[in-house]
């Protein structure tokens, strides 16, 4: 059986939680950007629009990865925790995030 590349990209950050390497929330995630403490945000594809121009804006100027791929549910169902707005803290995550992306486009 083949996993899909976003099945492989929500499990990761199910590992990612459980590794304790997500900053959870909106607000957490905003001052994590501003404090280039990550290098991966996620804000799900049905989330607000003026949230969502908020944190393409901070992402884009911070130099932060903004994936939008995902709607609220994929992203809380993937954590299991009720956040679709958070971080990744830690590059070998993000790492292999992007690694998957990029080969999810090509495709």
């Amino acid at each position: 059986m083949v996993i899909s590349k976003d099945e492989q990209i929500l499990n990761l950050l199910g590992l990612a939680m459980r590794a304790g390497k997500l900053v959870l929330g909106s607000d957490s995630t905003l001052t994590a950007i501003r404090g280039n403490k990550v290098q991966m945000a996620f804000f799900p594809s049905d989330g607000g629009q003026s949230q969502s121009k908020k944190f393409a804006d901070k992402s884009s100027f911070y130099n932060v990865t903004l994936i939008q791929d995902y709607t609220k549910r994929q992203l809380t169902d993937a954590i299991g925790v009720n956040r679709s707005v958070f971080a990744i803290a830690d590059r070998g995550f993000s790492r292999k995030i992007k690694q998957l992306i990029s080969e999810k486009e090509r495709n």
